[in-house]
């Protein structure tokens, strides 16, 4: 058979034609024609599905269903779809032992995973198909640097476990872990709620990592609004894997391109949206860092300054008492969007679905009665989800979480541990109580490696009943931890920063209205006989990551040459009158 090779019958230039085009590229041909192409299939855009399937944990076992939605819609539309698999590390799961240490690292691995193959093979398009936390942002990020046609099909929420008449979520089998420690529940009783939390298919069920930064991908744009919403085991999935299979086609025949999604105004948005939702603080983490891979001007103040603005206005766990299921039968995203755009809290930014984000809010359909989205005017609380404070302690910033609790100022003595497991065991063993201010270093970036989230801490420490506390940590948190907590520390101890340098007793205070965490100590005077605490030298992908990997400041990105920390430079903490 003659194949259609002459310049004048070719479709316009894709980039798959470096693959398939030319008497020079048979080979390549004889390779796709194995795996199923036709004649008339190279004529059609070529289409990456990369799916974050996997059957280790709810949150991704269903996506390998979800790309056959995909899959026929981009058929539909013209296109040619090819299949490909990347890693997910799960949180829940590796949560409180040496496996976390994976967990933000993944994020760095699936991104080059998915850079590689769709370079690696010339593709037009890309669906990213995604799950357990790291995977979202993640898949931003590769799009962020190839600036190809590409879009991210979040697969939704889980519903929530029931235990009698009561709605649950993973965020109570943690704090459960707690009560048991304290003997205020017993072995049945653990059973019972670990058996019942997840149910089935889906991401953790509240505002945590996973249905936060879904939320922010489609108000940047990059996610078709509506798609991310639907919880995972919702027979609607199916049609809104479809509609992601037909847009990624349109987006390459439009010419369009990930950075057109990714700017400076669609991740003040995406900021803003984090706010009002009560989302996690972790998104300030992959907002920066896709906004680095980007190239764009946008750091931990931009952050801070979306939260100035924007009050909580979405009553939604860790703090709040629905799940990501309730918003979604609200009115979702696009009731979170209308409120934020009436309030002139938002830009009108251009999406993937091919409308903008002014049109897509103006579609929202608020269920009667609903009380999960209030309005701007009155919000659940007036300020928003986390702040942004630097100080003594973090001369380059802290992440601190604003959400479930009204605190405004705290101070304590510390009680320093150079890993989380001290920390826990310390917690569960009643050596830590009201009042003190618990500090957990060594666990930064670089430190870990890997930045784990402290979520079996501050679960605990709910969990024992201990309210009136403090915990400041170079590592982070889980979307699913609330209370008076300040994570992020930059710079961390594994570098020298002066969280290194706090010693047991020290008075720390966090100050939230003055922006302000300070440590009543000479560190200037430690720091001449520092020596970092020793640990075992991390080995393989950990060695890696811990060479490359930037300040949690500026997103913990392994790119080269990342853009400077941003520095806020708040005044010095006013002296208390009673001091």
């Amino acid at each position: 058979m003659t194949q259609n090779y002459s310049p004048e019958k070719r479709p316009e230039e894709r980039r798959s034609h470096a693959i398939t085009r030319g008497p020079s590229r048979a080979a390549a041909r004889s390779y796709l024609r194995a795996a199923g192409m036709r004649d008339e299939d190279f004529d059609k855009p070529m289409i990456g599905i990369v799916n974050t399937w996997s059957t280790v944990t709810p949150c991704n076992m269903h996506l390998d269903r979800l790309a056959k939605d995909v899959r026929a819609g981009i058929a539909a539309a013209g296109g040619y779809a090819v299949d490909f698999n990347t890693i997910v590390v799960t949180d829940g799961i590796s949560m409180g032992s040496p496996g976390m240490k994976a967990s933000l690292i993944s994020r760095e691995v699936v991104a080059d995973s998915i850079e590689l193959v769709i370079q690696g093979h010339q593709l037009d398009g890309v669906v990213c198909i995604v799950g357990c936390d790291k995977t979202i942002p993640a898949a931003a990020m590769a799009l962020a640097r190839m600036d190809i046609p590409g879009l991210v099909y979040y697969g939704g929420t889980i519903l929530p476990g029931r235990i009698g008449e009561r709605e649950i979520s993973i965020q109570e089998v943690f704090e459960a872990i707690g009560a048991h420690g304290a003997g205020a529940l017993d072995d049945a009783g653990l059973k019972a709620v670990e058996s019942a939390a997840c149910p089935g298919a889906g991401a953790c069920g509240g505002q945590f990592t996973a249905n936060t930064m879904a939320m922010a991908l489609s108000m940047m744009g990059l996610s078709p609004m509506g798609a991310n919403d639907v919880p995972a085991v919702d027979p609607a999935k199916a049609a809104e894997g479809e509609r992601c299979g037909r847009l990624i086609v349109e987006r390459v025949f439009a010419g369009d391109h990930a950075r057109k999604y990714i700017t400076r105004r669609s991740l003040q948005n995406a900021a803003a949206a984090v706010s009002a939702s009560g989302g996690s603080t972790n998104a300030v983490l992959h907002l920066t860092a896709i906004a680095a891979e980007a190239g764009v001007e946008f750091g931990v103040e931009d952050c801070h300054q979306a939260c100035e603005a924007a009050p909580v206005i979405c009553d939604l766990k860790p703090g709040g008492r629905f799940l990501a299921s309730h918003l979604y039968a609200a009115g979702g995203t696009r009731l979170l969007a209308q409120r934020l755009a009436e309030a002139g809290l938002i830009a009108n930014t251009p999406t993937v679905s091919g409308e903008s984000l002014f049109a897509e809010a103006a579609r929202a359909e608020e269920a009667p009665g609903q009380q999960v989205v209030t309005a701007v005017a009155a919000p659940v609380t007036p300020r928003g989800s986390f702040a942004v404070i630097y100080g003594d302690v973090a001369p380059e910033g802290a992440i601190l979480k604003l959400t479930g609790h009204a605190i405004d100022r705290f101070e304590g003595p510390a009680v320093v541990f150079d890993s989380e497991e001290d920390a826990f065991h310390a917690v569960q063993d009643g050596s830590v109580g009201e009042g003190d201010v618990i500090v957990i270093r060594y666990e930064g970036p670089r430190g870990g490696p890997g930045m784990r989230e402290m979520l079996q801490v501050t679960a605990a420490l709910k969990g024992r009943g201990i309210r009136e506390v403090a915990l400041i940590t170079d590592g982070r948190f889980s979307g699913a931890s609330y209370g008076f907590v300040a994570g992020h520390v930059s710079p961390e101890a594994a570098v020298g920063g002066p969280i290194a340098l706090i010693r047991d007793g020290d008075r720390i205070t966090i100050d939230v209205p003055n922006r302000r965490i300070d440590v009543a100590a000479d560190l200037d005077a430690r720091r001449r006989g520092f020596v970092p605490v020793a640990r075992p030298a991390p080995t393989g992908v950990f060695a890696k990551y811990a060479a490359t990997v930037a300040s949690a400041a500026q997103g913990a990105v392994t790119i080269p040459n990342p853009p400077p920390a941003q520095v806020f430079r708040p005044a010095a903490t006013p002296a208390r009158e009673d001091a």
